[in-house]
């Protein structure tokens, strides 16, 4: 019987309120070994933007990044937030390292095809160095990866990190059992978002397409949910999207994904 993984990707508002992040974090670090963390922070990326005179451009919630902009994503993301997290970590004794899809190679990404749509310096996962993972998950690390890959030619890639979770769930689920948690501020997929308790508690394929074409699911949430059907199709045994209460065992109200 393969140990239990749990791979969490935390984004949304949870990065951008202080005091949610320390709750979030505080929860996580008290999981059990082996666990993976992914973080997003989009909203903190677009506002230094804005700051510095780049426009932030986004086509169903993923990101248009320019050749300006990729330097932005790589000194919020791989920087502030990833360092933000990892040394808060450790103050909560979880031994994490932070991590880039550079650092180790860990995670290899091709520049996405120029139509229809030009993303500019965004990367699809190609690969992921699940041994090298695996490495640092036997030595009691705990990986904690940004949403930035590369081409293995000396280029950064911005990649949407919830599509870095699901790959990198896929790649572990060789080694473990794998679960599989998007966190944000939420608590699940709404059937009406003017409604916080209108959490949608489970959606199949057939259930998906129908609340998609309602417009129900869309935006940011298009991506997240098309990352977690691609994992449960490859050997990911659960898939969960709510808020940083689901890290409770006893805590009910989120969204699970099945096939």
């Amino acid at each position: 019987m393969k140990t239990k993984l749990r791979v969490l990707k935390v984004g949304g508002n949870l990065i951008d309120d202080p005091k949610k992040l320390r709750s979030f974090l505080n929860a996580f670090a008290k999981l059990p070994q082996p666990k993976i963390l992914v973080h997003g922070g989009g909203k903190i990326a677009t506002e230094t933007s804005k700051k510095l005179g780049i426009e932030s451009r986004l086509i169903d919630g993923r990101r248009i990044t320019s050749a300006e902009e990729i330097q932005v994503i790589t000194m919020v993301y791989a920087g502030l937030i990833n360092k933000n997290m990892v040394a808060s970590l450790q103050a909560l004794a979880c031994d994490a390292i932070g991590l880039s899809g550079a650092d180790g190679n860990t995670i290899l990404a091709t520049i996405r095809p120029k139509k229809p749509i030009d993303f500019g310096l965004v990367g699809d996962v190609e690969a992921i160095n699940s041994a090298l993972i695996q490495k640092l998950l036997k030595a009691d690390l705990t990986p904690v990866f940004c949403a930035v890959s590369h081409n293995n030619k000396g280029q950064l890639l911005n990649t949407n990190a919830d599509s870095v979770a699901s790959e990198i769930a896929i790649a572990m689920s060789f080694f473990y059992e794998v679960e599989l948690f998007y966190c944000f501020e939420k608590q699940g997929v709404l059937e009406n978002v003017e409604d916080e308790n209108a959490v949608i508690a489970t959606i199949d394929t057939a259930k998906y397409e129908t609340l998609k074409a309602a417009g129900t699911i869309k935006g940011g949430m298009l991506p997240k949910v098309q990352n977690c059907f691609h994992a449960l199709n490859n050997n990911v045994s659960k898939v969960i999207i709510g808020g940083p209460e689901v890290l409770n065992e006893t805590h009910k109200q989120f969204t699970t994904l099945k096939l």
